[in-house]
């Protein structure tokens, strides 16, 4: 069950370890060779009066064979050295067995990992019959589910006398011990840097500080190169993004103004296409009067007519009104004909008095005739002239067009007028 309420410990230095650790695999072995003379590890176990002896390096381990734990084994372990130049690089590690070691697990609050060695080192008489100037002793963090507030430690510890007698052995051989670990909770060297040494501190090999600074600044280097890989192609692309921005802005201005010019020159095409438009709709006024006069015959008259928006509205007198109904809606230019009041006669003249109004169309674009019928004269074409005097939205009086100029005319008429 997941429990909220833990709290989250980061062990920093815990991380750094790892952390160098991951960095070193890109770290090529023979630059690895030249900054440290140090490569894998002798692991040295005392039985029965000799020292087994074998070689670990990446994971791997190789019996080496034993040499004698006095100091005839002197000679023996320089001559196994001979044999590889490697082992002379490796780093020994003396590995106790069950014998040589006590060992026990304990629970202890999580505040005391921060100082586990003191706190050890003051209830040491509780966890075991020695005394502490008797024992070395080591506390080995153990990773395991715990209780919330609590740590699992084993506690390894062995006997002065033991330790102090297998040192001096070793060292009269010509061994230098990195540290002392137990075969039952044995350090592991390739991916835990964190290491439990049951050799006290005045007895520990002094490291040469040189190498490890060399490899921390080669570590360092690589973690910038690597940063800088990541952060360069993003801050290269953020100055191109802010050179651009700028460009843009300095011809932002510019472009508002082109735009601002474009959408005044749409509306006034948009406008002239309406105007265009209105006036494409319907057929100009001469035309149409050319039309009207066309149509209407000589029993007919025209007293006043009046354009406004496409409807002609026309007053006169005809032998036949209806009749003159049928020819505005034959035209292509007319449609819609009607009366716009009831037709009456003039009891004087007998013609019937109108007042129509009709619809301008512009009639279906026809194609031209290629040449003239023969024996047709151009001069004998009609020639229809616009009434004098007519405008668009403007009352005007119609003159007869039943007066015909090229008629004869009927003399003896003592009050002027055309006999018809």
């Amino acid at each position: 069950m997941l429990n909220l309420n833990s709290t989250i410990n980061l062990d920093l230095k815990k991380f750094w370890r790892w952390w160098r650790r991951e960095l070193s695999v890109w770290v090529p072995d023979k630059l690895k060779q030249l900054i440290s003379d140090k490569q894998g590890f002798i692991i040295v176990r005392p039985q029965n009066g000799q020292l087994l002896l074998s070689y670990q390096y990446q994971e791997q381990i190789e019996t080496l064979g034993s040499v004698d734990r006095n100091p005839d084994g002197a000679a023996q372990y320089a001559e196994l050295l001979a044999k590889d130049e490697m082992l002379s690089k490796a780093r020994v590690v003396i590995r106790l067995n069950e014998r040589d070691v006590i060992h026990k697990d304990l629970v202890l609050p999580a505040a005391a990992k921060e100082n586990l060695q003191q706190v050890i080192a003051y209830e040491l008489d509780r966890y075991t019959p020695f005394k502490a100037e008797q024992i070395y002793f080591a506390a080995k963090l153990l990773n395991e589910d715990n209780e919330p507030g609590q740590i699992r430690v084993m506690l390894i510890l062995t006997t002065r006398e033991i330790l102090d007698t297998l040192y001096a052995d070793v060292k009269t051989i010509g061994i230098t011990p990195l540290l002392f670990d137990y075969e039952g909770a044995a350090n592991d060297f390739e991916s835990d840097d964190d290491y439990y040494n049951l050799l006290p501190e005045w007895l520990r090999e002094k490291t040469a500080r040189t190498p490890q600074l060399i490899v921390g600044g080669l570590l360092a280097l690589v973690l910038i190169l690597a940063v800088t890989a990541m952060a360069l192609p993003v801050w290269l692309e953020s100055q191109a993004v802010e050179a651009l921005q700028q460009k843009i802005d300095e011809v932002e201005p510019e472009a508002k103004k082109v735009k601002a010019m474009q959408l005044e020159i749409d509306t006034l095409t948009e406008h002239t296409k309406l105007l265009l438009d209105e006036k494409t709709a319907r057929p100009p006024l001469v035309v149409l009067l050319n039309a009207l006069s066309a149509l209407i015959k000589d029993d007919t008259s025209l007293t006043y007519a009046q354009y406004s928006e496409g409807h002609l509205q026309m007053q006169g007198e005809s032998a036949s009104a209806s009749g003159l109904i049928s020819l505005l809606e034959a035209s292509d230019y007319f449609a819609n004909a009607r009366f716009v009041s009831p037709v009456t006669q003039d009891k004087v003249t007998g013609l019937e008095r109108f007042q129509i109004t009709v619809d301008a169309t512009k009639p279906p674009p026809t194609e031209p005739k290629a040449e003239l019928d023969s024996g047709s004269n151009p001069q004998d074409a009609p020639n229809v002239e616009a009434e004098p005097g007519v405008s668009e939205d403007t009352d005007v009086p119609i003159e007869n067009r039943t007066d015909n100029t090229d008629a004869p005319k009927k003399s003896g008429g003592s009050d002027g007028t055309d006999g018809k």
